[in-house]
């Protein structure tokens, strides 16, 4: 089965900055536009991040102007760079196309924001 493999999660405190990557075979990044999603314990998934195949990025409103997100088509890896990470940034975090395939989902990275 094909899946997408997410790297990069943590424990940082608030303020704090990660990087996460997400890389899969070249038929699943090249020529796709990619999703970063995420999903606390309890709440559903919601998606943070669309990046296009240009590398044009849109934001969810909870997490704009503090995530940047880009692409490596060469390495079939797209990347999310986390900013003044808050409490309720913590999250699993996967990727996967946008719109996403079921049967893409990774394990994901696990990312938690704590004092």
């Amino acid at each position: 089965q094909v899946q997408f493999v997410e790297s990069g999660g943590g424990l940082v405190q608030p303020g704090g900055s990660l990087t996460l990557s997400c890389t899969a075979p070249a038929s699943l990044v090249s020529g796709n536009v990619m999703g970063w999603y995420r999903q606390a314990p309890g709440r559903s998934r919601e998606t943070i991040a669309y990046i296009y195949i240009s590398g044009h990025t849109n934001f969810a409103d909870s997490v704009k102007d503090r995530f940047t997100a880009s692409r490596d088509n060469a390495k079939n890896t797209v990347y999310l760079q986390m900013n003044s990470l808050k409490l309720e940034d913590t999250a699993m975090y996967y990727c996967n196309q946008a719109p996403y395939r079921e049967d893409y989902w990774g394990q994901g990275t696990q990312v938690t924001v704590s004092s």
